[in-house]
């Protein structure tokens, strides 16, 4: 297990287009912890947290992470990796560097992502509430 860098970056788009877990940009690092898995010098599998690293939102402004919440998202495996238990070790390695921070972990994943729910079931996780996101574009 690693912890991608910078020169890891462009290897994320090709992982993140063969397991299509939503979009990782450059600075999806930037929000918090991401873990890695190389097999054969390879990234075969990734996970990330959001945790609010960076500025607070400004007074008045919303944030969409939780106070003493941290996001666990964008767990991806690759086909050449799966049923190796990756799935499992990088959310649960995550959730023991927020548990160490006396924060809570919370899952993001996609209503119809029932592998990731199943998967975060076995986790220990339960599913307490749908949530609809939406995006704007400012034209």
């Amino acid at each position: 297990m690693v912890e991608p860098g910078a020169a890891d970056v462009p290897e994320v788009p090709d992982l993140t287009a063969r397991t299509r877990p939503g979009p990782f940009w450059p600075r999806t690092r930037a929000l918090g912890t991401c873990l890695g898995i190389r097999a054969g010098g390879r990234l075969v599998a990734m996970a990330g947290e959001r945790s609010g690293m960076g500025a607070p939102p400004a007074e008045g402004r919303g944030s969409l992470r939780p106070p003493g919440r941290t996001e666990i998202s964008a767990v991806r495996t690759g086909p050449e990796a799966r049923g190796q238990g990756c799935a499992a070790l990088l959310p649960g390695a995550l959730v023991a560097r927020v548990l160490d921070r006396h924060e809570h972990p919370l899952p993001h994943v996609a209503e119809k992502n029932t592998g990731a729910i199943a998967l975060y079931g076995r986790l220990g996780f339960t599913s307490r509430k749908h949530v609809a996101f939406r995006g704007f574009r400012i034209p």
